[in-house]
């Protein structure tokens, strides 16, 4: 029953109740946290498996649970079940160890729980995101009074640069010549391209794919020749796309170069520097990512290479106004004052949670230098696994660039009468299927890639958990199970 002074909701608790909570789940994390290096990476459980394990097959129960048991109960479980990304020997894809700091800033962000899309609603949350957007681009280098938002990863920042580019200039321009808009990126780009592309309705046939040199970057006087022949035949060249370490092997492309094609052609030049854009604060990093600075855009991810809990990425434009053209809308039931910033007029969302904490609260704990160890830290620990890898009579080390390594693992006992093609189609059915026991095995993750149409094991550092004993078991373990791997299809 609800009075004029109180009312009994369900979830309310009262905060007696709430202190005790948390106290209690902090502590649990804390200790089953502690525990995860001494665990597998992953138990690589099927599907089924884990909706069991959960209990997560069951209609809605009608009446709820005590939450102190429910909390208990859900973190034991979780951790149980879960793959941990923090695990000093994961080593897949480009998913960092989560900041502690963050963790406990996302509790705080959430006790707050303010809509980011405008100011009167997020006065705090706004000025922080707005510092932290600045403090991104000082620490890459890039121009830190233009505009930019924080987003949910790298596929959105890259989108939001991408439709910026588009209003900016080049749909309008297709739309007077009668021509069609067209944009550029290298082979190696990210997929997130082709979704932009249709999103945008310019449609992945408007994407002109740039090949690559040796050393798997952006091949520039291919782009040069492209450029001109959409011209000439009346096509709208809108957007060029460097990558500032793709995902496969880290490559960074000739970024300086690129600035100068697009500043010839008019052409709005984004770096999708998800990954590898935050590698331009160390100095022994490739020099081409001292070039971020010339480009119009630049999407980076700070729950890569920032250590933030998912979710965060980073959209940085030069000049705000082009944001601004790309997503400010006012209908009557907005009146918002123009002189605050209103995210809702930088990016597609209107509701947007408090992102920018978890971020800003890690950037200020260790500052840039401590960003730029932890960077150089992993770049260091990827060169060392390169070298232990090629120095393994079994391993075959494929590249290295910024914090990722690639290789494949070479029966020394394949037969004589393999040869040619068919020795390459063996190796990589050996390496495909050592892949998926390495996953499933739970003493490392790695990933793989397709490299010159060979298929490697790839191993990506963005782990400040992750020590040089770590980095050095990875060869041997790789060795161990390729050896029972290459044992059964050598014999099939």
């Amino acid at each position: 029953m609800t009075t004029d002074s109180t009312r009994q909701a369900a979830l309310a608790m009262d905060a007696a109740t709430f202190r005790t909570l948390g106290h209690q789940l902090v502590d649990q994390v804390a200790d089953c946290l502690a525990a995860v290096p001494r665990g597998p990476v992953t138990r690589a459980e099927a599907p089924s498996a884990v909706r069991a394990a959960l209990d997560l097959t069951g209609s809605l129960p009608e009446s709820g649970t005590e939450p102190a048991r429910l909390l208990a109960e859900t973190t034991k479980l979780l951790f149980e079940h879960s793959l941990f990304n923090g695990h000093p020997r994961f080593f897949g894809y480009i998913t960092s160890s989560p900041a502690p700091i963050g963790m406990l800033g996302d509790l705080l962000a959430s006790a707050l729980n303010p809509n980011c899309g405008s100011f009167i609603l997020a006065p705090a949350a706004t000025e922080i995101e707005s510092q932290t957007v600045r403090w991104i681009a000082e620490l890459i280098g890039y121009p830190a009074d233009g505009g930019g938002l924080l987003v949910s990863g790298g596929n959105m920042a890259n989108m939001v640069c991408f439709l910026a580019a588009q209003r900016a200039g080049g749909a309008g321009e297709a739309g007077r010549a009668g021509g069609a808009l067209r944009v550029y990126a290298s082979v190696e780009t990210h997929t997130w391209i082709q979704k932009a592309a249709d999103l945008s309705g310019i449609g992945s046939d408007g994407i002109r794919w740039i090949p690559t040199d040796a050393q798997l970057r952006m091949d520039v006087a291919a782009l040069r020749r492209q450029l001109d022949t959409d011209r000439a035949a009346g096509d709208v060249p809108s957007l060029v796309v460097g990558t500032a370490g793709s995902v496969s092997t880290g490559a960074v492309d000739p970024l300086r170069e690129i600035a100068t094609v697009c500043r010839e052609h008019g052409v709005w030049f984004h770096v999708d520097g998800a990954y590898g854009g935050f590698a331009a604060a160390v100095p022994e990093a490739p020099d081409d990512l001292r070039a971020l600075s010339e480009a119009d855009s630049v999407a980076v991810d700070p729950h890569k290479w920032l250590y933030a809990p998912l979710e965060a990425g980073c959209a940085l434009v030069r000049d705000a106004e082009k944001l601004r053209a790309a997503f400010s809308y006012h209908p009557p039931y907005y009146h918002f004052d123009e002189r605050a910033t209103n995210y809702v007029d930088y990016g597609p969302q209107n509701s947007r949670g408090f992102r920018a904490l978890k971020v800003w609260l890690a950037l200020k704990q260790v500052g840039a230098a401590g960003y730029r160890k932890m960077i150089a830290d992993d770049i260091h620990l990827s060169r060392a696994m390169a070298d232990a890898v090629s120095r393994h009579p079994e391993l075959e080390l494929v590249t290295q660039d910024l914090s990722i390594t690639t290789f494949r693992y070479v029966p020394r006992d394949l037969p004589q009468s393999l040869q040619g093609e068919e020795r390459e189609r063996q190796i990589d059915a050996i390496n495909r299927e050592l892949l998926d026991r390495l996953q499933r095995g739970g003493e490392v993750f790695v990933s793989n890639a397709v490299i010159r149409g060979r298929y490697v094991l790839r191993a990506c550092i963005v782990n400040f958990h992750t020590t040089l004993t770590d980095v050095e078991a990875l060869p041997g373990i790789v060795a161990r199970v390729g050896r029972d791997v290459g044992a059964v299809k050598v014999a099939d």
